[in-house]
């Protein structure tokens, strides 16, 4: 096992690693947004002529198969990032995200070889549900363990900056085009541009990502106590109470983050009346100010704890996205769709800029970014992905106001979870940092549990706290 990097000291923000670990992240998420604001665009090409809706449905249902796999991608490349490292994991998962975004590009129109079109859709679009499923928690748990006490919050808000910014360039993209080329050149070969725009990015992150170093928090492990329980779902159901806490309390937040970015843009033009490029501006614009609401809220939390901007946001989604969605569907202009969509965005915050380190600050080290994987990729699956199809079938329905009380109810089950969940500011993610309390490893057979807390082996002396000089 290599030496871990020497501690960064108290207060400093390791700058070097916030970037490594987050710029891969603005990839994974550019190429899965685009799929989201081109879909208008190539809805035509996989699928036969006829009703819009019907056309954007099966897109979108697409799109949902993706956040389904992401289950998959979690189990498989969180045990991964537990057993062979973040670095290692986050260099796979844009290895994955640069492949299924070339098979996008590259497929072939229903027009031209029927169905088997969408099948190669779908197929690029499992690879990156894998792809994402893994990228959330080991950029989750890389952010969080290489920052020290303090910063964690601040630095770990990078993440949704990140994602933010793919989808800003992706959004950017899109402006670009719409007004350098026609809506017929768009739906015929226009909507392929960014997808082969992602996937030579993500080989330039690919290169980046093999120059980090890996955390101390994972290389400073005791092996005698992680051992071949890194990263197995039988170690994850010694810590099932907060594998469904992290469940619980997505659940609200990922569906309303979905609500209102990657569907705002169709929203405002199927719904509000919007021209197609009014739209995708004021969903440019928005997410723009969001991305610079992320580190200020996270430094916020590192001063007042976690609990009190995830509570500020189950109280704003509960009893604010009725009346907000209800107002920009009768959106005309610019200046009030934007108003009105920075309002909702912004109460999304609380939850968006510190759920990463909050995660991550509940599992142990020899599991954490299975704990965070997992748990989080099911919760998307159920809530975030399906959110775009939820809200065009109530549409479909004639009762799209139902799916504003979806939203909010859902906001309202994760704020229960945030006013009864314990704080976590204050967790120890390294032996330097002290033990915590929920990072005592069950004992397997023939270790004992020493009354300090730290596991040793029967007739054996016991090992040392810490090894700094691994």
């Amino acid at each position: 096992m290599t030496a871990p990097p020497d501690p960064v000291p108290a207060g400093r923000v390791p700058w070097r690693a916030v970037i490594g670990g987050s710029v891969g992240n603005l990839v994974e998420w550019y190429d899965w947004f685009v799929y989201a604001s081109f879909a208008t665009y190539f809805a035509s090409a996989f699928f036969p002529a006829g009703d819009d809706t019907a056309q954007l449905l099966n897109t979108a249902g697409i799109f949902a198969v993706g956040f389904f796999m992401r289950p998959v991608g979690g189990w498989l490349l969180g045990r991964y990032a537990d057993r062979r490292g973040r670095k290692a994991a986050l260099t796979l998962t844009v290895t994955l995200m640069s492949g299924s975004a070339l098979l996008i590009a590259a497929a072939p129109t229903y027009g031209s070889v029927g169905y088997f079109g969408a099948f190669v859709l779908l197929a690029a679009r499992m690879l990156q549900g894998l792809s994402v499923g893994g990228e959330y928690a080991a950029s989750a748990t890389y952010l969080t363990e290489a920052t020290p006490p303090g910063r964690r919050g601040f630095a770990s808000s990078f993440q949704y900056v990140s994602m933010t910014a793919g989808q800003l360039i992706g959004l950017g993209l899109q402006i670009v085009l719409q007004r350098t080329m026609s809506e017929e050149a768009l739906k015929s070969y226009g909507w392929r541009v960014p997808f082969i725009v992602g996937a030579a990015a993500a080989a330039v992150v690919f290169y980046l990502r093999r120059s980090l170093l890996e955390t101390e928090a994972y290389d400073g492990q005791d092996d005698q106590v992680a051992g071949a329980g890194r990263g197995t779902v039988r170690e994850l159901l010694a810590h099932r109470r907060e594998a469904v806490l992290v469940v619980a309390l997505t659940m609200g937040g990922t569906l309303a983050y979905y609500t209102y970015t990657t569907y705002l843009t169709k929203y405002l033009s199927n719904t509000a009346g919007l021209p197609k490029s009014t739209a995708s501006l004021v969903g440019f614009c928005a997410l723009f100010a969001f991305m610079c609401l992320q580190p200020p809220a996270g430094a916020l939390s590192d001063r007042i704890g976690r609990r009190p901007l995830l509570i500020a946001f189950g109280i704003g989604g509960t009893l604010g996205t009725v009346p907000l969605m209800t107002a920009l569907s009768g959106a005309r202009g610019f200046g009030g769709a934007l108003a009105l969509s920075l309002a909702g965005l912004a109460v999304v915050t609380g939850y968006t800029s510190i759920n990463a380190v909050v995660k991550a600050e509940l599992f142990p080290t020899h599991v954490r970014a299975l704990g965070v994987a997992l748990p989080y990729a099911i919760a998307n699956a159920l809530f975030g992905g399906t959110a775009e199809y939820v809200a065009l079938w109530f549409k479909k329905a004639g009762a799209e106001s139902g799916f504003y009380w979806y939203v909010a109810g859902c906001a309202a089950v994760s704020l229960v979870v945030y006013v009864c969940m314990r704080e976590t500011r204050d967790a120890a993610l390294t032996p330097r940092e002290g033990t915590p309390s929920g990072d005592v490893p069950v004992p397997s057979r023939g270790t004992a549990v020493s009354g300090s807390g730290a596991a040793v082996s029967r007739g054996a002396p016991p090992p040392p706290r810490a090894r700094p000089g691994r």
